[in-house]
């Protein structure tokens, strides 16, 4: 392209953020002992990696380079998504990834497609990423829901420890949501790809 996309901005902005939120969740994954936080965020870690690197490949593609923007929050989101001290919940909360999925109501993304020069490429590349984030908002929604039903079973509004004061059954039933979720996307995929 000779002319410098309007949309550079953004692909910039989100291989940037994508990356960075990458390198959180995989700090957060080292330190939780919980097995349902850790399958949540391991399937929203690898997601927001490919999506940083797939933009920074596209901005190549486009005869450009991720330019790098100074990110004062990110040594603190580094620091809570390491700490051993703060819960899972805790992280959930001060990370407001609980907070991610708007349901119905209007997102971040709602304005994208507002953008009548993106290409073709970038367009389908923004589809899928929307898609996934949406989900991953609703995946970690779920996660935090849990985080909080069982710390309010154990009666003391927060939770102790690294990941909170889990029985197995609360962890079996973590997991058969996770798994349900799972599935749910799989069924999607499925269906999409049928259509392709």
């Amino acid at each position: 392209m000779s002319d410098k996309p309007s949309y550079l901005g953004l692909l910039n902005a989100i291989a940037l953020g994508e990356s960075r939120a990458h390198a959180y969740l995989t700090e957060w994954i080292k330190v939780t002992t919980d097995p349902g936080v850790c399958a949540t965020l391991s399937t929203v870690a690898a997601r927001e990696g490919e999506h940083g690197m797939s933009f920074a490949k596209r901005i190549n593609e486009l005869g450009y380079q991720v330019q790098d923007r100074e990110d004062a929050d990110f040594a603190k989101r580094m620091a809570i998504a390491g700490s051993t001290t703060k819960t899972d919940l805790e992280k959930m909360e001060k990370l407001g990834l609980g907070r991610l999925d708007s349901g119905d109501k209007p997102d971040f993304f709602d304005d994208i497609f507002k953008d009548h020069s993106i290409d073709i490429q970038t367009a389908e590349l923004m589809g899928r990423y929307i898609a996934e984030e949406r989900d991953s908002g609703r995946l970690l929604k779920c996660c935090y829901e849990e985080l909080k039903a069982r710390s309010a079973r154990a009666g003391n509004g927060k939770s102790k420890g690294k990941s909170g004061s889990a029985s197995p059954s609360d962890l079996a039933a973590l997991e058969a949501k996770v798994d349900a979720l799972c599935a749910t996307v799989e069924d999607i995929r499925d269906n999409l790809s049928v259509r392709a």
